[in-house]
């Protein structure tokens, strides 16, 4: 499936016993030995909390917390292969819970939870909670923003993005010791009030055509500094997407489309769990 051109393979947890590890996710995310995909997409039965489960893999076999493309192809995912049978549906992750409803028009918008920005809870590794921090990179000084949205995002406003040392700057804020447990890296800029342009470098997987919660973080840290509206158009390489937010204490709404691209079968006997 894919959103945004965010690509993911999805696979049915419920029907099928998946040997979830890091090995497999890795060897499933390979595009020359594998499937190939940005993330993997496990869905699983939930509990009296949630309707489903929903575990999140990147390339490098990491597990993580949120995504907000993918929980748009989720949701496509359960009702198109007759999982579920309403619009609302709740989902647990590694880190959160994720409330998704399927639009009239096809679009799927997602209950992205309300941002976070204490930094022990980002985490990063700051005394205070600031708008904006310094990083020292091997080019010079740079500021950056730094949320969580049920994962840790650090967004940076650049002129252009297309001119943005994305993979440099990101690979640097990444393998810094400033965010324990690594960061989505996310260049911004502003077209007007209601309109960006973002290009993000995620943890475990590089640059990607679309981040979901990486727009959301974006929008958050340009309305919490003033700079944007509470409704914002984000244009990500693979697409546009729209995220609401009505400020400290409220849930980020992120809307967009979601689509099956093919679907398939993998033996996976040779897999176990690790």
């Amino acid at each position: 499936m894919q959103s945004l051109g965010n690509d993911f393979v999805v696979i049915d947890g419920i029907g099928n016993r998946v040997p979830v590890g890091k090995d497999f996710a890795a060897r499933i995310a390979d595009r020359r030995f594998g499937i190939g995909c940005d993330q993997i997409l496990l869905v699983e039965e939930g509990d009296h909390n949630a309707d489903f489960k929903f575990r999140i893999f990147n390339q490098d076999g990491s597990e993580v917390g949120q995504c907000g493309n993918g929980a748009r192809c989720f949701a496509r995912y359960v009702v198109d292969n007759n999982l579920w049978h309403r619009d609302t549906m709740t989902a647990k992750t590694l880190t959160t819970s994720i409330r998704m409803v399927l639009e009239d028009d096809g679009t799927v918008s997602v209950d992205m939870g309300a941002p976070v920005f204490d930094p022990d809870s980002i985490p990063l590794n700051a005394d205070n909670e600031q708008t904006g921090y310094d990083f020292v990179s091997t080019q010079g000084s740079v500021k950056f923003g730094a949320v969580s949205m049920g994962n840790p995002h650090a967004v940076i406003e650049v002129e252009d993005v297309g001119t943005a040392p994305v993979g440099r700057l990101g690979a640097e804020l990444q393998q810094s010791s400033i965010f324990p447990e690594s960061v989505n890296v996310g260049f911004m800029a502003m077209q007007s009030r209601n309109c960006i342009d973002l290009r993000v470098f995620e943890r475990g997987v590089g640059e990607t055509m679309g981040c979901g919660s990486g727009a959301c973080a974006a929008v958050v840290y340009g309305i919490s500094t003033g700079k944007l509206s509470p409704s914002v158009t984000v244009n990500l390489p693979g697409g546009a997407a729209v995220v609401s937010w009505d400020g400290r204490g409220s849930a980020v709404t992120l809307r967009g489309s979601a689509e099956t691209v093919f679907e398939g079968e993998i033996d996976v006997s040779e897999f176990a769990a690790s």
